[in-house]
């Protein structure tokens, strides 16, 4: 049934920010009698959901969620007292939330309450589904994806500057759907006058944009800036009226460090407007700056099945690199599948 409660969950991916994804099934006598999940952030929570389309028949149920039930009123009352006031009797969990206000909290007033519940049932699995949530509690950062299109020699353009395009009609409709399940997309001024990217999403959603422009250099005919949704200018400086904060155009300050932004304060300025999972999709200034910060939490790398070669073709990642092998990067959690013609290798950053 925990399943069920992931599959639930993942339902409201995209639209649950900075909420977690929650999925609730209700069990009794061996028969699932209620279900819902949190379909968007301010909206109804998914235990009373699954509780209303049980009704009477909630009454000694078992309730499995992918999440500690919450124990505090925010935009909608605790989730722990409508279980109470329910006649739950028993309520399984995959892992424990780690807001400070609840943190085992929601399990101490259900046990207060007599109600017999298990903590951990496919708890990596539950923790993994809301990784971005959890990053922007523990780290106060948004869980960052690194996104590339490469050749097999690691090349994003030729030696001439061609890039459109490297990788198949089936890897950019991917990319696309992966917009789709995060918060924010981010690329640098480079990648908007190199290649004008429009940086939209599968279906009707459409996520934050933020452009990396340190000296405010963005075109005003940029294509991102005329799509619907908002776009974010980050710099070092105040905006200087190049591009006019409008109603889709808004602009974020963040210092230096060194010639280039502050990262790290970026991506907290970036975490407190509600972003819990950015894609960086580049270019190669930008991947080099996340991956020698070590702000890279996951890797999603499209290889085209081609070798570009070129001593000035340019690669996903340049900079100065690592000193060490030990001290280099690693994936772990690793997988590759084909996508048309081309590959998809993902990892996590240990």
């Amino acid at each position: 049934m925990m399943r069920r409660a992931i599959a639930l969950a993942k339902r409201g991916r995209g639209r649950t920010s900075p909420n977690p994804m929650v999925g609730c099934v209700l069990v009794k006598r061996g028969r699932i009698v209620g279900e819902g999940f949190h379909k968007k952030f301010g909206g109804s929570h998914a235990e009373p959901q699954a509780l209303a389309q049980a009704g009477t028949a909630a009454r000694g149920a078992t309730a499995y969620v992918n999440l500690e039930p919450c124990c505090y009123f925010g935009k909608t009352p605790a989730c722990t007292k409508v279980l109470i006031a329910a006649g739950i009797t028993r309520v399984v969990f995959g892992v424990r939330d780690p807001n400070p206000k609840v943190a085992g909290k929601g399990k101490a007033a259900l046990r207060r309450a007599g109600i017999d519940v298990e903590e951990g049932m496919l708890a990596k699995k539950c923790e993994s589904l809301n990784r971005g949530f959890f990053s922007w509690i523990r780290k106060g950062r948004p869980y960052v994806i690194l996104k590339v299109a490469a050749s097999l020699d690691g090349r994003i353009q030729t030696s001439s500057g061609e890039s459109k395009w490297i990788t198949s009609p089936q890897a950019r409709a991917l990319s696309r759907k992966m917009r789709a399940e995060v918060d924010a997309i981010l690329v640098g001024r480079g990648t908007v006058i190199a290649d004008d990217p429009r940086l939209t999403a599968s279906g009707s959603r459409h996520p934050l944009r933020i452009v990396l422009d340190t000296n405010q250099n963005t075109p005003k005919t940029a294509k991102l800036l005329k799509q619907p949704g908002t776009s974010l200018i980050v710099s070092s400086k105040a905006p200087n009226g190049r591009l006019p904060a409008t109603d889709s155009v808004e602009h974020l300050r963040v210092p230096k460090r060194g010639t280039r932004l502050d990262l790290k304060k970026a991506l907290a300025a970036i975490a407190a407007r509600g972003v819990t999972t950015l894609l960086v999709e580049g270019g190669s200034d930008v991947h080099t700056s996340f991956l020698e910060a070590g702000l890279v939490d996951e890797v999603r790398l499209f290889l085209a099945p081609s070798l570009l070669g070129g001593k000035t073709a340019r690669s996903f990642f340049e900079g100065k690199g690592f000193d060490s092998l030990k001290s280099a990067p690693r994936l772990t959690e690793t997988s590759i599948r084909r996508i048309g013609p081309d590959f998809l290798l993902t990892g996590r950053i240990a």
